[in-house]
């Protein structure tokens, strides 16, 4: 587990993990809870966490694509797009970010 932290590509494939997580809570618990049963607590706690997360996942995208010399128009902006579509960040690590090696830091 220690090991995923250890590189830029691990801390941001967890980033997006969580930040995937947060999204999904967010729109299928917090919302409705929210607008249906008139709940808000847990829709301020989940924006607060998501948003700091969704800001994590973007400066370490922009970090790692510097990092990993990748060209913005074909890899970095899919990167970033996939952290406001809701099970974009797992299809994200699943296409792109699992497939970078770790300890290939150029």
């Amino acid at each position: 587990m220690f090991q995923i932290i250890q590189s830029k590509v691990g801390r941001l494939r967890l980033i997006g993990f969580l930040e995937g997580i947060s999204l999904l809570l967010l729109l299928f618990v917090a919302m409705p809870l929210k607008y249906v049963l008139g709940i808000p607590e847990f829709s301020k706690v989940m924006g607060t966490i998501h948003g700091a997360l969704f800001l994590l996942f973007i400066f370490n995208t922009l970090s790692v694509g510097v990092e990993q010399e990748w060209k913005f128009k074909t890899t970095t902006w899919k990167v970033l797009l996939a952290c406001i579509i809701p099970f974009g960040t797992f299809y994200i690590d699943q296409k792109i970010l699992s497939k970078i090696d770790p300890s290939n830091n150029k």
